[in-house]
């Protein structure tokens, strides 16, 4: 069924301004998305109305309050084909979950040990891995990619063994839209008895994966670019290993009981959610997963490939314009350059325009040093985008072309 696109803009506050005088072309999709007015109306109601600690008293507003946390979480459950509520942690986004597997493995791991990551990571998906090698002696491997922006599948098989212990990779790249074999990543790795993560953050906007059925160890992701609020996420692991793994952070919450001599910790979902939490936003990431069903990844998909596919030819036909990034399988996110012409010149200038796109590298800055470029201008789009957004983009490139040049 055809989204009507008019009617979805019309839930997106923000999408009504200008910006410079003119029109606001949000093109900026995957650093973070727009929302809806129901989730800002989720934020403020619980401020508003039932604002309350939760799991932690008997008194009505804080009853109330966990109820509708807590079924945000199973709401995220439902979404996500997980098995039980208790393997959803929530998380301050993506980044933290990241971290939290990576300190857990600290106790698994020693010299001798192999942890493989791709070419496409984003650096929160690099960083805390090298940190993990540097405490526990193990050696990071990476998966190297093609000039299509894909990876090297035969280089990644031939780089397991009985030594590789993990592997992590993302769903999606953000930087290019490559959307990765996971499939085969996931199943290759457990030939080997290696655990697998993938980082979801650029791909739950896009597509409804069904964790189950991906048989995958660890999956995380982040609310805002679902139409949620920042600072809140998901962790999902398998329950053989969140049993496993040590808490991430002592507090409040995630104990069971206390003493100066002992502390023996929470069950799960709790023995990883140390501290308050960000109460509103786990409650309006609920909201954001309702109103992406209701719209529905179907529609949302075949809309956002047209515009895909649209875009990709327009720009192309800019005279000097490289695409980044071309494997078949992509989703709606575009890289390019123009020869001669720095990427944050183009940036500036479409923005004067009342255009938002990315420039730089990302926070994938191997990609970058991979095509020997400093960045790319990065249009990514939503499914509240429409062609005549293109056509403005399209128009901008073109002027800032000529004003470069």
């Amino acid at each position: 069924m055809a989204l009507d696109v008019q009617k979805i803009r019309a839930d997106f506050p923000i999408l009504q301004r200008q910006v410079n005088g003119h029109p606001l072309v949000y093109l900026d999709n995957a650093a973070t998305s727009q929302k809806p007015q129901v989730v800002i109306d989720a934020i403020v109601d619980y401020y508003s109305n039932y604002n309350a600690n939760i799991h932690r008293g008997v008194h009505s507003l804080s009853q109330e309050a966990t109820d509708v946390y807590e079924a945000a979480r199973n709401k995220i459950q439902q979404h996500f084909g997980i098995q039980h509520a208790h393997e959803v942690i929530f998380t301050a986004g993506t980044t933290h979950g990241i971290n939290l597997i990576a300190s857990g493995f600290s106790s698994f791991l020693k010299k001798g040990n192999e942890i493989i990551v791709s070419a496409l990571e984003h650096h929160s998906n690099i960083v805390p891995w090298q940190m993990l090698c540097e405490r526990t002696g193990a050696t990071l491997q990476v998966i190297p990619m093609k000039e299509d922006g894909t990876l090297d599948l035969s280089a990644y098989i031939s780089l397991l063994s009985e030594k590789t212990k993990l592997v992590f990779v993302n769903h999606i790249s953000n930087a290019l839209g490559t959307i990765n074999p996971i499939e085969t990543i996931i199943q290759k790795a457990h030939e080997v008895g290696a655990a697998v993560l993938i980082d979801g953050a650029q791909a739950c906007s896009h597509i409804k994966p069904d964790l189950a059925a991906l048989d995958v160890d660890f999956y995380v992701t982040s609310a805002h670019k679902m139409c949620g609020p920042t600072g809140v996420g998901m962790l999902y692991g398998k329950e053989v290993w969140l049993k496993k793994l040590p808490p991430y952070q002592g507090g409040g919450e995630m104990i069971k009981e206390v003493s100066f001599e002992k502390t023996t910790y929470a069950d799960l979902p709790h023995k990883f959610e140390a501290g308050t939490p960000n109460i509103s936003g786990g409650i309006a990431f609920g909201a954001a997963i309702d109103y992406l069903n209701n719209i529905g990844f179907d529609a949302i998909e075949a809309h956002e490939k047209g515009l895909l596919e649209y875009a990709t030819e327009q720009l192309l036909q800019i005279e000097g314009l490289r695409i980044y990034g071309t494997g078949v399988k992509k989703t709606s996110v575009i890289s390019f350059n123009i020869e001669g012409i720095h990427p944050y010149d183009i940036g500036t200038i479409v923005d004067k325009l009342g255009i938002a796109v990315r420039t730089g590298h990302h926070c994938a800055q191997p990609i970058m040093d991979f095509y020997k470029i400093p960045g790319t201008v990065r249009a990514s789009f939503a499914f509240y985008n429409t062609k005549e957004e293109v056509d403005r983009l399209v128009a901008a490139v073109s002027k800032a072309k000529q004003m470069l040049t």
